[in-house]
């Protein structure tokens, strides 16, 4: 027995054709349109991810820098004290001492980006570095709104003021 092939011809007749109306997008067009729609929320998703980046590791050095400059603040009192010291040490071996650990002292803050404002007796007063603790009348030869004297030095890191500078003031 053998079986014989049935043939079967396709009449393009018969098959029902799916016609889309000219108004409306066909398949392709509509996966067309949602292949750009996603695409562009990608772009907008990438972008906003790429910003919050931006922002936590603008946030991160922000507060590592203000947490260094915390501890710092609180170690400059023993930098003063140590700067006492060594005005009122009386022979020259402990003011030897004395120095290297301020020196020392002030490596370690060099390092961490803190430098020292520089303020002297006779300067203008400069409310953005200087604090007025003491004001003393003009006497001859002084100008008026000059520093007096340096009580504290003050420091800052980068342009940031951490420790504004104590200093007696000149005025009328």
């Amino acid at each position: 027995m053998s079986k014989k092939k049935e043939e079967t011809t396709v009449n393009p007749e018969d098959e029902e054709v799916l016609e889309t109306p000219a108004n409306e997008p066909s398949e392709l067009e509509k996966a067309q349109a949602l292949a750009e729609d996603y695409k562009r929320k990608w772009y907008a998703v990438s972008a906003e991810y790429d910003n919050y980046r931006k922002r936590n590791a603008a946030s991160v050095s922000k507060a590592y820098a203000d947490g260094a400059a915390e501890a710092i603040i609180k170690l400059l009192p023993v930098a003063d004290n140590f700067g006492y010291a060594l005005d009122s040490a009386s022979d020259e071996k402990t003011r030897a001492g004395i120095d290297k650990v301020i020196k020392s002292f002030n490596t370690v803050l060099k390092s961490l980006g803190v430098e020292e404002i520089p303020v002297n007796p006779g300067d203008k007063f400069d409310e953005s570095v200087m604090e007025a603790v003491l004001n003393f009348p003009a006497e001859q030869g002084e100008e008026n709104n000059s520093v007096k004297q340096v009580l504290k030095k003050g420091y800052r890191s980068g342009e940031k003021v951490i420790r504004f500078a104590q200093v007696a003031v000149v005025a009328e």
